[in-house]
């Protein structure tokens, strides 16, 4: 079973850059990626990286986040710049792998003055 270790949420301004990282316990031969769920929302997709590092993003962050992965780590990141009220969600790390989904157990960002 593959163990994710999230960290990097906090509080910060609008207009503030906070970085994610999130390390897995095990291979890099995967796609990794983060989600948020907001209250009383539902999970969204924010970004995803796959082993040959290619990127997705959601349409609502592309611009201001940025994913990156450290393979000998085992660790992806989320830089996230210019964050909005909007941005506030526990933002939860993914590890997929062969249909394999493992998540994190989140951590909260907020984003307010």
């Amino acid at each position: 079973q593959v163990q994710l270790v999230e960290s990097g949420g906090g509080l910060v301004q609008p207009g503030g850059s906070l970085r994610l990282s999130c390390a897995a316990s095990a291979s890099s031969l995967s796609t990794m990626g983060w989600y948020r769920q907001a209250p009383g929302k539902q999970r969204e997709l924010v970004a995803t990286i796959t082993s040959g590092g290619s990127a997705n993003y959601a349409d609502s962050v592309k611009g201001r986040f940025t994913i990156s992965r450290a393979d000998a780590r085992n660790t992806v990141y989320l830089q996230m710049n210019s964050l909005k009220p909007d941005d506030t969600a526990v933002y939860y790390c993914l590890y997929r792998r062969l249909g394999y989904d493992a998540w994190g157990q989140g951590t909260q960002v907020t984003v307010s003055s």
